[in-house]
């Protein structure tokens, strides 16, 4: 069973072009547009691995990430964003 990647990200093209390359790849993915969605689809699917965009609206990654760690939830997390000041680069 090939392993299982969620892609959260606010803007629809880069979501498909970043599950387009995992698929390619041979992962399973699955999306979210929201911290909302994607903090259910973690806990009903239980990904083995988690791309998430810093600056989602309402609920931002980090906050995402917050309450997924403080559930005893740790998948890893890799974190994508446009910011480019040194703090934002070394998080």
């Amino acid at each position: 069973m090939p392993q299982t990647i969620l892609v959260v990200d606010d803007q629809d093209s880069i979501v498909r072009l970043v599950t387009y390359g995992l698929q390619q790849a041979g992962y399973r993915t699955l999306s979210a547009y929201d911290g909302a969605t994607a903090l259910g689809l973690v806990e009903k699917e239980r990904p083995d691995l988690i791309i998430l965009d810093l600056m989602l609206p309402e609920l931002d990654g980090l906050e995402v990430c917050r309450k997924l760690r403080s559930k005893g939830i740790f998948t890893p997390i890799i974190m994508l964003t446009a910011r480019d000041e040194e703090i934002d680069r070394v998080l």
